[in-house]
């Protein structure tokens, strides 16, 4: 009896024990992953944003921080490959440059241009002047040491953090359609693309996200990256708050939904909710429903007067920082750029201002004017609410592909680089009846309907989307610059010239013309690296192309399953590729595909090359070096010269402080505004200009949210342009899910003197309850 009771008490945990061995089998480790993450947000003042090429879009805060992440996978002992996810409008040629130099310095030859692959995410709302060639940088005065400093610094990091983090691990892939976060924003030019061609896709633009899930063998779920194409123009050409629009956002989100959910389930409440997403829920106190005692406590902390502190103090009471665990790795989320050319998140359409009615579909125009018409997001007229919703969109179905996630990733890590001059590339075309002929890209161009802008953000002037012609006075302002030769014109053709900007070399290059193109290979996935914004059916031609190339080898490596993704602007950014059926439409991304109306074909036939050499083992020559022009780059943007107060006023005062025994409720807006100085004078990398902190117990200030949060804005404006007094304005819009408590407000800044010394201050609010 007892030896069958034995029998009846082990053999269940035998078989469990066998399952969970035999779990252990499927689940081993093939590679070793490494994820990081570090602060990339730059000037949030005075800096002329990155994307619209708006004049007046100068940064004055912070809406959320901006982020580089990064993942290295690596066989054990064998290749590794690195892709670096930026909160930036797109790479940049020479901090790509730069930060191979520093992590050659590192490592030696262990990260190459071969296998680094640097991208963006397409935001219009970070600080420019990172980029090298004058027609990226003329509205940011030129080049901006700071923004490019903060990147190239915080891309380091983020790979020294992944590469300290490299641990036997298993990577998984999922992909599934998400329907409502990206439009085409140029239908007109979709629609000239051979109706057969079309008639294999269901949609106008690509729904499908594709996303890795990356699981330490000893932490379990440690990061994902996914692809998708919706450009990151939720926030519109006037804002002036740094952001990292829906793919920022939704970053943000999926990571903050780790954070309090460890498990990756997807029935968490924080999933459930609509509403914004905290971080906080752990360390803040329960307080139970006693009004009268929150408002005595809160009396008992009136706001404090501004007092000196040190930049650990920003860095310190970081609400991340009192969250990170430090006995296992951080989760890492990037929502990473694809095929974006003509796709818009602003997806109930573009309307006219003056109407309400639909804009004119072939120009994008009312009344013949480009400057009324807007695409509408899906929050509108609020930016930020916009913003919330493509980026939650995003989230939710990164979320639900990330429980779902049970491909595993298996076989080679590989990679394959080169430059190409594409300014005389020689392209083999199919010719009608059979055969072949070879034609050329040209010099870059840009047409007049670049200057008509797209229904994200409208240009100005005359200039409409669909301009095939041009006019005589803007052709009379373009030859004061630089005339284009009539082989240039034929070359363009039928695009109308309005900056030759190839042929243009005065102070130095205006274009680029050389430009890498990479295939990361990790398993059955490929990552085409392309420097510029391909358009959806540009994009499905390429992976289409290269996949046929993998697929059709004798060598019969990979199978009809491989996934293949185009990560956009990486690298370096040359604007827009079309088809040629859409360059022949000249709308926006047609005007702004440089190289001519062979761009594409030029692609298709180099990444051809690539592909090929991948599964043939094949070496490929690495092409003409990438031009550095650092040394050659102007800054007109003017320094700080120094802050001030008023007399008897000290900087981090209380300016304007919440009303003396206040009560707010969930969704209200707390406005809080301090004597503060330019933020130019520390970026507070990794820390915070704003900060909302709870109460717990009788005095102990325990950070709720700041500047990274979603909800909270820091808000910076001076009197006047060369004035040397400045407020910063902190408003938090109160999440549903906030705990009920005893608040206040709290900025952080630093403050130039005459002599140039820089002393860090901070202040803090009168105390408040939230109900």
């Amino acid at each position: 009896m007892m030896a069958r009771s034995i029998r009846t008490i082990w053999f269940p945990i035998f078989v469990l024990l066998l399952v969970e061995n035999s779990r252990c089998v499927k689940s081993a480790s093939n590679y070793l992953i490494g994820l990081g993450s570090y602060d990339i947000t730059g000037p949030a003042a005075d800096v002329n944003m990155m994307g619209y090429a708006n004049t007046d879009q100068t940064a004055s805060g912070v809406h959320f921080r901006l982020r580089a992440r990064a993942f290295i996978v690596a066989e054990p002992k064998g290749n590794r490959v690195v892709f670096v996810n930026l909160d930036a409008c797109m790479a940049s040629q020479l901090v790509t440059i730069k930060v191979l130099e520093r992590l050659k310095t590192r490592y030696g030859d262990l990260y190459t241009e071969n296998n680094v692959a640097i991208s963006g995410i397409h935001t219009h709302a970070g600080p420019g002047g990172y980029l090298q060639y004058v027609v990226y940088i003329v509205t940011s005065l030129g080049f901006v040491r700071q923004s490019f400093d903060a990147l190239v610094d915080g891309i380091e990091q983020t790979i020294i953090q992944a590469h300290g983090n490299l641990r036997p691990g298993s990577i998984y892939v999922n992909k599934g359609e998400l329907i409502d976060a990206g439009v085409n924003r140029s239908p007109s030019a979709y629609l000239n693309n051979p109706a057969a061609e079309r008639s294999k896709y269901k949609y106008d633009v690509d729904k499908d996200m594709t996303l890795l899930k990356f699981v330490d063998e000893e932490w379990g779920p440690i990061g994902s990256f996914n692809w998708f194409a919706t450009h990151g123009t939720s926030m519109s050409r006037t804002n002036s708050l740094i952001s990292g629009d829906n793919k920022g956002a939704a970053a943000r989100f999926m990571e903050d939904w780790f954070d309090h959910n460890s498990s990756g389930s997807i029935s968490s409440d924080l999933y459930m909710s609509s509403k914004i997403h905290r971080r906080v829920s752990n360390i803040i106190p329960v307080i139970e429903d006693n009004h009268h005692e929150l408002l005595e406590l809160a009396a008992s902390f009136e706001s404090s007067s501004g007092k000196s502190t040190t930049r650990f103090s920003s860095l310190a009471r970081r609400v991340r920082s009192a969250l990170r665990q430090t006995d296992r790795p951080k989760f890492v989320s990037a929502f990473c750029q694809s095929n974006c050319g003509d796709v818009s998140p602003n997806v109930l359409g573009a309307f006219c201002l003056d109407t309400g009615l639909p804009c004119d579909f072939n120009h994008s125009t009312c009344g013949g004017k480009n400057e009324l018409c807007y695409g509408r997001g899906p929050g509108y007229p609020d930016e930020f609410e916009s913003t919330r919703i493509i980026g939650e969109r995003q989230f939710r179905k990164a979320v639900e592909l990330f429980d779902g996630a049970s491909e595993k990733l298996n076989g080679k890590i590989d990679y394959r680089y080169t430059s190409v001059d594409f300014s005389e590339l020689n392209v083999t075309i199919p010719k009608e009846g059979g055969g072949t002929n070879v034609v050329k890209t040209c010099p870059a161009a840009m047409g007049f309907a670049f200057a008509a802008g797209t229904t994200d953000g409208p240009g100005a002037f005359d200039f409409k989307q669909g301009d095939d012609k041009g006019n005589a006075f803007w052709r009379l302002v373009r030859d004061l610059l630089k005339n284009p030769g009539k082989e240039q014109v034929e070359c363009q053709h039928p695009k109308p010239i309005l900056l030759d900007t190839g042929e243009m070399k005065l102070p130095y290059d205006w274009a680029p013309s050389v430009l890498p193109v990479q295939i990361l290979r990790i398993g059955q996935l490929v990552i085409l690296s392309v420097p510029g914004e391909f358009t959806t059916m540009a994009g499905r031609r390429l992976r289409d192309a290269v996949k046929k190339v993998l697929t059709t080898t004798s060598t019969k490596e990979f199978g009809s399953n491989v996934h293949i993704v185009i990560a956009g602007l990486t690298n370096t950014y040359s604007q827009y590729v079309t088809t040629f059926e859409e360059y022949d439409m000249q709308r926006y991304e047609g005007a702004s595909t440089l190289y001519g109306p062979h761009t594409l074909t030029g692609y298709i036939q180099e990444f051809k090359k690539l592909a090929s050499a991948l599964v043939s083992g094949k070496t490929v020559e690495s092409g003409p070096p990438l031009p550095n022009l650092l040394d050659k780059q102007i800054s007109l943007l003017t320094p700080v010269v120094m802050d001030a107060t008023p007399i008897g006023v000290k900087f981090g005062d209380v300016s304007s402080d919440v009303a003396k025994n206040s009560t707010f409720k969930k969704g209200d807006n707390v406005t809080v505004v301090f004597w503060s100085a330019c933020p130019r004078n520390d970026l507070m990398t990794e820390g915070t200009f704003a900060l909302v902190e709870i109460l717990k117990g009788k005095d102990s200030w325990v950070p709720a949210y700041d500047d990274d949060d979603f909800c909270l804005r820091f808000i910076w404006s001076r009197p006047a342009k060369l004035s040397t007094r400045s407020h910063a304005t902190i408003k938090w819009l109160i999440p549903q899910t906030a705990a009920s408590g005893v608040y206040r407000i709290r900025h952080f800044g630093a403050a130039k003197s005459l002599l140039g010394s820089i002393k860090h201050f901070t202040g803090s609010s009168s105390a408040f309850v939230v109900a």
